[in-house]
């Protein structure tokens, strides 16, 4: 096992925490949608990612067809595509196409705000170390969820509905705390967030495309207000 390999394990490890725990409430909300355990463990597995799996889930419990879920797929997840077009650039230039398809599979939100704060070029190895706990942690949380539904209290699978805003916030601050730049555009990202939220002409965009057009906005922002100088870090 490389040392890169290992690295990666390790810096995952409290994303597959997280991971479990989100998907334990959603293994109970398979349940509750008609959802085995083991159709949910598939689903996951091949399907990572926390917000599309609740929205399909939502979908098939109110016996939408399979057009609109695709559709619901599509619309929530394409912001991976700006993610995985943003990771490539900091890819070590020894993975191949290959590779680089391998990884975009598991390149969720965490994974790509751990990845793009590594302090060296991102490798194969260390990729893959990074995206195999979460893997798991998602798949098992999913399956032990659907299979402990009739067991666990409705307040506790509430509260860990939290876990995945828990994540975000547990990766943002530590870097805030030590950029004002990248402060102030998470806070312009909250802002344009809140706009779709309260602003009544916004409020019937979807969640993805919400989505996409406030990381846009406050990517952009923070381009114009501070600019990378060629050759700095």
């Amino acid at each position: 096992m490389s040392s890169e390999f290992r690295i990666g394990v390790k810096d995952g490890i409290p994303i597959a925490l997280g991971y479990f725990a989100v998907s334990f409430s959603l293994g109970i909300t398979m349940v509750a949608a008609g959802i085995t355990a083991f159709q949910g463990a598939v689903m996951s597995l091949s399907n990572l990612t926390s917000a599309g799996e609740f929205a399909g889930v939502r979908v098939i419990a109110a016996g939408g067809g399979l057009l609109e879920l695709v559709l619901t797929q599509l619309i929530i997840n394409l912001r991976y595509s700006l993610m995985s077009l943003s990771l490539t650039q900091k890819l070590d230039e020894k993975v191949s196409f290959w590779q680089k398809l391998l990884i975009a599979f598991g390149n969720t939100d965490e994974i790509f705000a751990v990845a793009m704060n590594h302090q060296r070029s991102l490798t194969l190895s260390y990729m893959l170390g990074l995206q195999s706990l979460p893997i798991i942690g998602w798949t098992a949380g999913t399956f032990l969820g659907a299979v402990a539904c009739d067991l666990m209290p409705k307040s506790v699978s509430v509260a860990m509905n939290v876990m995945l805003y828990g994540m975000f916030i547990a990766i943002v601050i530590p870097v805030a705390k030590k950029s004002k730049e990248v402060l102030m555009v998470a806070c312009a990202a909250v802002l344009f967030s809140c706009l779709f939220r309260y602003v009544p002409a916004l409020q019937g965009v979807s969640a993805g495309i919400s989505i996409i057009i406030c990381t846009v906005a406050a990517a952009a922002l923070g381009a114009i207000l501070f600019p990378v100088k060629e050759g700095q870090d």
